[in-house]
């Protein structure tokens, strides 16, 4: 058993990151701290806690911790962590987009051009990043059909030309110096139109292009006076929205803005690039309380967003002050090359500029909220629907859907999700693993997961949330066996619940109801159509994931488990340096101790167990 006043004697005095699991042995919350000792102490003996850390308490079974050298190696561990296990208690980014860049090779004898989603240090030119895909293969078209850059990955390094040239040769969107014969001063001139071009230093190509289409046009080739048209319209999307916010600084910045919601907050970012205003993106935080406070809500965005895009601007102005700043700052300075700048701006333009951003990130959440209330309105209709199609005394307010999930009967695992008013209340679904039922029987199964659910709800001393309420009406996912074996239970308790099951197509997409012995089906376009479609994928879903984890875990089990002094990092490090058990098995105490995280204790430990005679 994990005792947490007797770990929590244990925890060192480092920075590091800290991990709360629960009885699933879920990490439900991902932190970071510069004394890991204080910092999770305070959870256990503290009582000035907001409501959802004091729910995540409540949850906690057992917590770990990782020691770093340093507070920026956390914010990077802690980051990894929350965008890998998404912790049910942390502010989450919903959006984790990685924008294209377009990339001039200037490195090379013959720079080409290209688009990429990754910024390296490797002498090339970068520019970006851009929202729009489309916008961007049409800028590069536009360059190569403009300077004629080749886009191949051949190195032309003067030493040997190639015998004939490639396709975009023939059609006239490549010089081809991959034969040997274009002057290199001359194609490096080209090159450096093309980045004028894409610093915003050549404002006269679209005046150039209209010109071009307009004698193509009266010289009626319209083949031609279409190209222009349409290198014309890619130069407008690209440039859509490029507004001239600075004439006096040519830094990249990037604009960030909030609003909060209820349960979310909508980040704005405006990319600013030579002073123009090159993109904007919005993005939603979800797992948002009451108690969360402006300042939190920006780290939790900066810290995700920031360690995980690949261009980090010279400047980023955000609304107000945050903690650890200055450790934020060192790690973008360490990711960019050179120093960057967190800033708080008082006044001037950059303080107008956060303005227009929080008022287009306020206009998304509002939009956001719209759509939210038309899709409850557009639930409570489906559950009255349903109320009449069963002929049900009062809705359905509280719907329970149950499903099992195994494969060939091994870790069968049963999933309760709850809808309230038609809505997920995920805070409510539970999982089961089956304890009584060996081989595969989805009815035992099933049979066992229901008595287990109508118990705890009907126990005296149950005050576990989620258990307490019963369902108003059952929906089980499979037919008439599936149906029958759930309302003998109900029926065995005395309880009078409604019971459905939902069946499925041959192309295993729901069709209908099984209720009292005859099927029910609708029609795709009714509302409750969707309602029940949602709850039985919901179900499913919620099953798969959880025998999954249970899988996953079983798969990696070994011998090295029973082993005294051999922990999971251990037991990896071992596997990977060895390749096997049974390798580790031949092994001596001195070549043990050699694989990472091994002392001359562990190495003893595995030694002896596997040489026991």
């Amino acid at each position: 058993m994990f005792d947490v006043q007797e770990e929590l004697k244990k925890v060192p005095d480092n920075p590091g990151v800290y991990l709360m699991k629960n009885n699933f042995g879920e990490i439900i919350y991902v932190g970071k701290a510069k004394n890991l000792k204080k910092r999770v102490k305070q959870y256990f003996h503290s009582k000035n806690h907001t409501t959802k850390i004091k729910a995540m308490i409540k949850n906690i079974i057992e917590f770990e911790y990782i020691i770093t050298d340093n507070e920026v190696e956390a914010l990077i561990l802690e980051a990894n962590y929350i965008k890998k296990h998404r912790p049910k208690y942390n502010t989450l980014l919903r959006d984790d987009k990685q924008y294209p860049y377009i990339k001039i090779t200037v490195q090379e004898k013959y720079p080409r051009i290209f688009k990429v989603r990754e910024v390296k240090k490797d002498g090339a030119k970068y520019y970006g990043p851009y929202t729009s895909n489309y916008a961007v293969n049409e800028i590069i078209d536009l360059i190569g059909n403009l300077y004629k850059l080749r886009k191949c990955s051949l190195k032309l390094d003067g030493t040997r030309a190639n015998e004939r040239p490639c396709l975009n040769y023939h059609i006239h969107r490549c010089n081809a110096p991959c034969m040997g014969d274009v002057d290199e001063k001359e194609y490096r001139e080209e090159v450096n139109e093309a980045i004028s071009f894409l610093s915003g230093k050549d404002e006269r190509l679209v005046e150039t292009l209209k010109t071009k289409m307009k004698i193509a046009s009266d010289n009626l080739d319209f083949e031609s006076a279409a190209k222009y048209r349409d290198q014309i319209k890619a130069l407008e999307i690209i440039n859509e929205k490029q507004k001239i916010v600075s004439t006096t600084s040519s830094m990249d910045q990037d604009i960030v803005g909030v609003a909060i919601g209820i349960e979310e907050a909508c980040i704005q970012v405006f990319f600013i690039r030579n002073g123009k205003i090159m993109g904007r993106e919005h993005f939603l935080l979800t797992n948002i309380s009451e108690n969360d406070t402006r300042e939190e809500i920006i780290k939790s965005f900066l810290t995700q967003f920031y360690t995980g895009t690949v261009y980090i601007p010279k400047e980023i102005y955000i609304e107000t002050e945050i903690e650890d700043i200055k450790i934020f700052e060192d790690y973008l300075s360490g990711k960019r090359g050179n120093n960057v700048h967190v800033k708080v701006p008082s006044k001037g333009e950059k303080s107008l500029l956060i303005k227009m951003v929080k008022k287009n990130a306020l206009e998304i959440l509002e939009k956001g909220s719209q759509r939210i209330k038309r899709e409850l309105d557009e639930s409570i209709q489906a559950v009255g629907e349903l109320k009449d199609l069963l002929n049900l005394d009062e809705k359905p307010l509280r719907i329970e859907a149950y499903d099992i999930s195994n494969i060939q009967g091994v870790e069968s695992v049963g999933s309760m999700v709850v809808f309230e008013n038609g809505v997920m209340t995920k805070s409510n679904y539970r999982r089961f693993k089956i304890k009584t039922v060996h081989g595969p029987d989805d009815y035992k199964s099933m049979e066992e997961v229901l008595e287990r659910r109508i118990n705890r709800g009907l126990s005296e001393d149950n005050d576990m949330k989620g258990f307490n309420k019963m369902p108003d009406l059952i929906l089980i996912d499979g037919g008439k066996g599936q149906t029958n074996v759930a309302e003998n239970v109900i029926k065995n308790f005395g309880l009078n619940i409604p019971i459905c099951g939902m069946i499925k197509d041959d192309k295993h997409t729901t069709r209908g109801l099984i209720y009292k012995g005859r099927e029910i089906e609708f029609k795709k376009t009714d509302k409750v159509y969707r309602l029940i479609y949602k709850i039985q994928e919901e179900a499913h879903r919620f099953a798969i994931e959880y025998h999954r984890n249970l899988r996953d875990k079983t798969l990696f089990k070994s011998e090295l488990d029973n082993i005294e002094n051999i922990g999971s990092k251990r037991k990896i490090n071992l596997l990977k340096t060895f390749g096997s058990v049974e390798n580790i098995k031949k092994k001596s105490i001195e070549e043990l101790k050699c694989a990472p995280g091994m002392n001359i204790k562990a190495a003893e430990s595995v030694f002896n167990y596997f040489n026991k005679s």
